[in-house]
């Protein structure tokens, strides 16, 4: 399941901390914060994830990557390597760890990758267009997989990792400004990549992020091959791989915001099939998310929010939320929020089909609702899902509705970058 390769890190010495040039993954960076990321330093990532919407944006992210080649801002490993990574959050006592390195592209049966998320033609495209130019796998997808079975002794991935962190210096030790420390350890001795690629062959892994990325990691393969030039590089994409028993991942909420739909027009509709309830004046966000909190125990539940204040969303009518259903769904798909917000709230009742333009994503429930405020639209705020759901689903070969689920905690970008040219 997993490859070494000659990753691309950062040289300290060239640029004003290692910290300054990485980011968060491109698609939860909003406008404010890569304006941040831009100045903290000029040679920060977000310059080559996000380099703008102009026809040539994939061009100038691939010149600029030359240039930081060439220059040694970005330095190539001299051997092919696994890369250790841990974050810590000491404030709230979490630690991920897990290995970066390639994983072979296919199909599920043939890879043992498993999406569980649908995704949009136009952000594949964007991101295919990137590693086309750029030739490069800019950050890693984070897979997840259940390592139990294996036990976490010697000659384990498992036991490998734990062996690493407490017994070798890591090459990067940084904390960024949300208090997370970050640190990378290189894994280039034999034994140690015997033992991690053994344990790991044959697992069978979840895209937890990242779906958009491995669309484009297999759109771009089949581009390549069929322009004649067969197998390579391109059969592999750059990933995080983390035992889900060791640390079991967060999962988090994502959001909507619906522009051009006013909240009274949009509560006022939503009660053809759903309990609306204006909640109380003054309470703010932290109240009103306990109270959805406190729906979501009993069902499906969202709130609404606008410039108007919030209304919460409960108990949807069960006749409405299966006929809205697509035929053939399985009955955890059809009971999940995401769903029923997708097919019921959004479709049936304000008649919106669901797309880039006319739905936007959020992850942050308080940005979401500031923009919705700000601009006059609506923004649907969610409960997280449920883990198990969301593998009973996938494990069904199903896919649950774009950006429904948001499962932390993700890698920082920036710290391992992976080229494949005809060079590498």
């Amino acid at each position: 399941m997993l490859a070494p390769f000659r990753g691309i890190r950062y040289s300290p010495d060239r640029v004003s901390g290692i910290a300054n040039v990485t980011s968060p993954p491109y698609d939860v960076i909003s406008g404010g914060i890569l304006k941040h990321l831009r100045a903290a330093d000029p040679h920060n990532v977000v310059r080559l994830i996000l380099p703008g919407e102009d026809a040539d944006s994939s061009q100038a992210a691939a010149s600029l990557l030359h240039q930081w080649l060439s220059e040694g801002v970005l330095v190539r490993d001299g051997r092919p390597a696994l890369y250790l990574y841990e974050q810590t959050d000491e404030a709230s006592s979490w630690r991920q760890r897990g290995i970066i390195g390639l994983v072979r592209l296919g199909s599920p049966e043939t890879a043992g990758i498993l999406p569980h998320e649908s995704v949009m033609p136009g952000l594949v495209a964007d991101r295919r267009a990137l590693m086309a130019a750029t030739q490069a796998n800019l950050e890693p997808i984070f897979l997840i997989y259940d390592g139990e079975q294996a036990g976490d002794g010697a000659g384990t991935a498992a036991g490998t990792i734990e062996m690493v962190a407490a017994e070798r210096a890591p090459l990067v030790s940084i904390a960024t400004e949300d208090g997370v420390t970050h640190r990378l350890w290189r894994l280039g001795d034999p034994g140690d990549l015997e033992s991690i690629t053994a344990d790991l062959a044959g697992r069978r892994a979840l895209i937890a992020d990242g779906h958009h990325r491995y669309a484009a990691y297999l759109d771009l393969q089949a581009e390549l091959r069929a322009s004649g030039l067969g197998g390579g590089p391109w059969d592999y994409g750059l990933a995080f791989l983390v035992d889900s028993d060791a640390y079991p991942p967060r999962l988090g909420a994502i959001h909507r915001v619906l522009p051009g739909l006013p909240p009274e027009r949009a509560a006022e509709l939503a009660k053809a099939a759903f309990t609306v309830q204006d909640l109380p004046a003054g309470g703010g966000l932290t109240r009103a998310l306990a109270c959805l909190a406190a729906a979501g125990r009993a069902g499906t539940a969202f709130l609404l929010a606008g410039a108007s204040g919030f209304r919460l969303l409960s108990q949807p009518d069960p006749v409405q939320v299966a006929a809205s259903m697509p035929p053939g769904a399985s009955a955890p798909w059809r009971c999940l929020d995401a769903a029923v917000m997708q097919q019921l709230l959004i479709g049936r009742l304000w008649g919106i089909a669901d797309s880039e333009r006319d739905v936007l994503i959020n992850h942050d429930a308080a940005d979401a609702v500031r923009v919705a405020a700000d601009t006059g639209a609506t923004a649907v705020i969610c409960n997280p899902p449920s883990f198990e759901a969301i593998i009973q689903i996938a494990a069904g070969g199903e896919r649950v509705p774009r950006k429904s689920t948001s499962f932390g905690p993700k890698p920082r970008t920036g710290l391992v970058l992976r080229t494949f040219g005809p060079a590498d």
